[in-house]
């Protein structure tokens, strides 16, 4: 089982970044693939990215393409997401994910662990 804890949410106006780290408790943070999900009020929780066990390999909401990275310190038991070139519509509450068997999913159900979420606003 692994606890996962997000943090670096904030207010940012539009154009600005924010870096948001997602810290993973126990031995076996290496052997899950990991995303990044984000849910705006009154709307269903939306993938935004994903990375593989080792980091080789990194998916991507074409919403974020080219603005956030995805990536991932396993010594760190840590994964990371780079924002730039924030925009209004990417307010929202980011939770990032774990899960044991599905590379790269886009699919929510097919993580097995979350975080609690943090607040990103960016004003226009």
């Amino acid at each position: 089982q692994v606890q996962l804890v997000e943090s670096g949410g904030g207010l940012v106006q539009a154009g600005g970044s924010l870096r948001l780290s997602c810290a993973a408790s126990g031995r076996t943070f290496s052997s899950y693939y990991m995303g990044w999900f984000r849910q705006a009020p009154g709307k269903e929780r939306e993938f935004v990215a994903a990375i593989t066990r080792r980091g080789g390999s990194t998916y991507y909401a074409d919403s974020v393409k080219g603005r956030f990275t995805i990536s991932r310190d396993n010594a760190k038991n840590t994964v990371y997401q780079q924002m730039n070139s924030l925009k209004p519509e990417d307010t929202a509450v980011y939770y990032c994910a774990a899960s044991q068997y599905y590379r790269g999913s886009s699919t929510a159900r097919e993580y097995d662990y979350w975080g609690q979420g943090t607040q990103v606003t960016v004003s226009s």
